[in-house]
């Protein structure tokens, strides 16, 4: 495994994230437990979750699990940087949402940080990120009650996800003007179909020090090999989500054809390919990988070894052209 610095901290994370999302609602406990030992000992050592992960009526299942995990010993916890989510509301999809129990009040921060300690298993978080702009609460109320936790010990960073560029730059300032540390790390969807973080988003990160951690690689499945699973599946049902929704457009269609084509003449797997595209990406510190099964786990990691030539990364570009620097991408 390769290793590089989170943004402008001293923390060495590995170039590939373990996404634990499905842990729960698709990976049972077992598996989910095999995964992670199986990504330890391939050396991955950056793990993300969120509290509100297992969705529906088991919000926090997932956080549970890792907890479990961590509970087996073996120094698992000391070995893995552990990042988790504040922001969503934890209720049962459907019920009432008491006031204070969502979003980013110094309230609803306070009791949710300690939620996911205790799920969790753990005394601290080592980066604790907003899931989402909360429009409602300002900045300095925000970091008030992060730098609360960090002199407590419950976290040691802090990061931002699906933050637009101006919000990374109002979020700095603010922690500038007050003394904080700051946002480390913004996690945003980034790949080779979904480019338009380039404009805004990864050059601001770039600007204040923070590491870039991409969900969504394979947008939904789109760049795994979708239109060659589909034929050898039998028909459109074997692909669904936005997967299925995208091919259905015959613009996009045609686009992850002539990428399947160009990666069969150099004998590479498409999945592959669009993890290692993003390792070569400035700015960015790894990709998030949500292995449902250890199979899918040695098909990313062999993603990290990968290296693609000039040649392949311009015909790349010309199937899936990035939006261009702000504000030339939209000015003129």
């Amino acid at each position: 495994m390769k290793y590089t610095q989170l943004g402008r901290t001293g923390l060495k994370v590995s170039r590939l994230v373990l996404g634990t999302m499905n842990f729960g609602p698709q990976t049972d406990e077992a598996d989910s437990h095999r995964i992670m030992d199986a990504a330890l000992d391939a050396g991955i050592n950056f793990f993300d979750t969120a509290n509100v992960y297992g969705w529906g009526a088991n919000k926090g299942r997932t956080e549970e699990i890792i907890g479990s995990w961590f509970a087996k010993g073996d120094g698992r916890r000391d070995k893995t940087v552990l990042a988790t989510k504040v922001y969503a509301n934890m209720a049962p999809d459907g019920d009432t949402v008491w006031p204070n129990h969502d979003k980013l009040s110094a309230l609803n921060i306070r009791r949710a940080v300690d939620a996911s300690l205790k799920r969790l298993g753990t005394d601290y978080l080592d980066l604790y990120q907003f899931h989402h702009v909360d429009r409602d609460t300002p900045w300095d109320e925000i970091w008030q009650a992060m730098d609360v936790l960090v002199q407590q010990g419950k976290i040691l960073y802090v990061g931002s996800s699906n933050h637009a560029g101006w919000h990374l730059a109002q979020a700095n300032e603010t922690a500038r003007r007050r003394g904080s540390y700051g946002l480390v790390s913004e996690q945003c969807l980034y790949n080779l179909a979904e480019r338009r973080a380039e404009m805004e988003v990864i050059p601001a990160a770039q600007g204040y020090g923070m590491g870039v951690i991409p969900w969504s690689p394979l947008h939904g499945g789109l760049l795994g090999g979708a239109i060659r699973k589909e034929r050898a599946g039998g028909g459109s049902r074997s692909v669904s989500g936005r997967s299925a929704d995208a091919l259905a457009n015959s613009a996009i269609r045609t686009q992850i054809q002539s990428y399947e084509d160009l990666l069969a003449k150099h004998g590479l797997e498409p999945g592959e390919v669009a993890l290692a595209w993003l390792l070569t990406r400035p700015g960015v510190t790894g990709p998030i990988v949500g292995p449902r099964t250890t199979d899918q786990l040695d098909s990313a990691l062999r993603a990290v070894e990968l290296e693609l030539s000039e040649e392949l990364l311009a015909a790349l570009d010309e199937i899936f052209p990035g939006p261009g620097p702000s504000p030339e991408a939209f000015a003129w």
